[in-house]
């Protein structure tokens, strides 16, 4: 199976010397970057760019006819997205200095060590995709209508923020850098890694593994595969999940559970796109998009010295983060409906009629488990419901059982004590109550039962206290 061709666009080598152009070429090539062309003649530079972009030019600057230091400025000038490496001897680093004071993106010296190479031409490769995604990101993000809205059919929502989500999902598509998911559980993140898989057009499959609780020894087999005896009990060749994935995507899930060791390895994949399955001494080139999801704070882990720096910035070259539930509630009468209609299909009954208060009444909770926990909520009552319309009372029960228990904590505050502000002159009693019903009829869309609910008291008791203010 050939290796997939990266860069899109070439990558042009401009030297005058046959010999490092095939040289350079081929080891390019060895590393997995096989779309190289090469100009000997420095006069065809600029007529060759006007009918050919290019991801990226290795320029030498000593050359009969024109100069790279002549043809520089040309460059910059009519393809300033274009990064350009300067090539030059040991003795004339001067104008090396030069060339990136003039808009060079870096410059090597000859002789040239083919890891410097490599390193340096994926460094220039790396700023040309950005500058080329910020470019479409921009793009997209001032159209108004989503090309390809038929992928987002299995999403249900009409959130604004989801809305931006896509959009941006759209933008980045095609990109072969990894993307960081990041949002609670529940929340989606892997229907979110199915969709970007389909827009990239990549031919190969989506091929998942969650890490969590998976040792460094472990991961490196599943993902890197093994040959015959490389380890007690290893008697026969195994391809790993790279392999597996060819031409395709590679999605980790819980990505913050992974071992400092296995952090270091996929950092390594990233970065040189080739890796050696256990027991074998022969390099294979990794031609996958790799995804990573994750509910845990990255950000503070990466802080506390749990997750590298290294691996994050890699990771999260595009980054996309799911709200909650609780910030999008808009979503709950749609996802309501929509999962009455699947539970009933799985379940072989008749779609149950919902009651005007289940929109209210799950309205009114906060979801630590999401999307998730919705689903599970109403498959559950729609598993007991029996004809006519849905009862409420397992619903209740699921909600506000878990409401009054001390170990529940709302997401949207740090602590006990940060639920309630008082101004510098306290309340009375009459007050603080009165401003409490308020904001639970409030919440519970004047729903009186559901608003003693969220009080913790009964509909009567809350009944005798509004009839205390006519």
């Amino acid at each position: 199976m050939g290796a997939a061709v990266y860069p899109e666009d070439p990558v042009l080598l401009v030297d005058d010397e046959i010999q490092f152009l095939f040289s350079a070429e081929t080891t390019l090539t060895a590393n997995g970057i096989n779309n190289v062309v090469t100009l000997s003649d420095s006069t065809k530079v600029l007529p060759f760019l006007q009918k050919q972009n290019c991801s990226l030019i290795v320029l030498d600057i000593n050359m009969p006819n024109i100069t790279g230091l002549e043809l520089l400025p040309s460059i910059i000038d009519h393809h300033p997205n274009i990064p350009v490496i300067i090539l030059t001897a040991m003795n004339d680093v001067d104008s090396a200095v030069k060339s990136i004071k003039a808009g060079a993106f870096n410059y090597i010296l000859k002789p040239i060590d083919d890891t410097r190479l490599v390193t340096t031409v994926r460094g220039g490769l790396n700023l040309s995709e950005m500058r080329n995604e910020n470019r479409k990101l921009k793009d997209y993000l001032l159209k108004d209508k989503l090309e390809h809205p038929e992928a987002f059919d299995e999403i249900i929502t009409k959130s604004g923020s989801m809305r931006a989500i896509f959009k941006y999902i759209e933008a980045i598509a095609k990109s072969p850098q990894p993307v960081l998911i990041t949002g609670e559980t529940g929340v989606g993140k892997e229907m979110i890694a199915h969709v970007i898989h389909k827009l990239s057009g990549r031919k190969g499959e989506l091929v998942p593994l969650n890490v969590a609780g998976v040792d460094d020894n472990l991961f490196s087999d599943t993902l890197f595969g093994h040959k015959k005896g490389a380890f007690t009990g290893a008697e026969q060749d195994r391809k790993g999940l790279i392999e597996q994935a060819e031409k395709g995507t590679l999605f980790l899930d819980e990505i913050g559970d992974l071992s400092m060791e296995s952090q270091v390895k996929l950092l390594r994949l990233i970065q040189e796109g080739k890796y050696f399955p256990l027991g074998s001494d022969l390099v294979k080139l990794a031609d996958v998009r790799i995804i990573c999801a994750t509910n845990a704070d990255i950000d503070k882990m990466k802080e506390e010295n749990k997750f590298r720096k290294d691996l994050y910035y890699r990771l999260q070259t595009h980054q996309i983060t799911i709200p909650p539930l609780r910030e999008r509630k808009s979503d709950i009468p749609f996802l309501i409906n929509h999962f009455l209609e699947k539970a009933a299909l799985q379940l072989n009954k008749k779609k149950p009629t919902p009651p005007k208060e289940l929109f209210t009444l799950l309205s009114s909770y906060n979801f630590p488990g999401n999307i998730r926990e919705l689903e599970g909520i109403i498959f559950d009552a729609v598993s007991i419901h029996r004809s006519g319309i849905l009862s409420l009372e397992s619903i209740r029960e699921k909600i506000f059982s878990k409401m009054k228990n001390k170990d529940f904590v709302k997401h949207d505050v740090s602590d006990q004590q940060g639920k309630i502000f008082f101004s510098e002159e306290l309340p009375t009693l009459d007050e603080a109550e009165e401003a409490l019903i308020n904001e639970a009829l409030k919440r519970a869309d004047n729903n009186q039962t559901i608003a003693a609910e969220l009080l913790g008291i009964s509909r009567r008791a809350l009944n005798n206290r509004l009839s205390r203010r006519k």
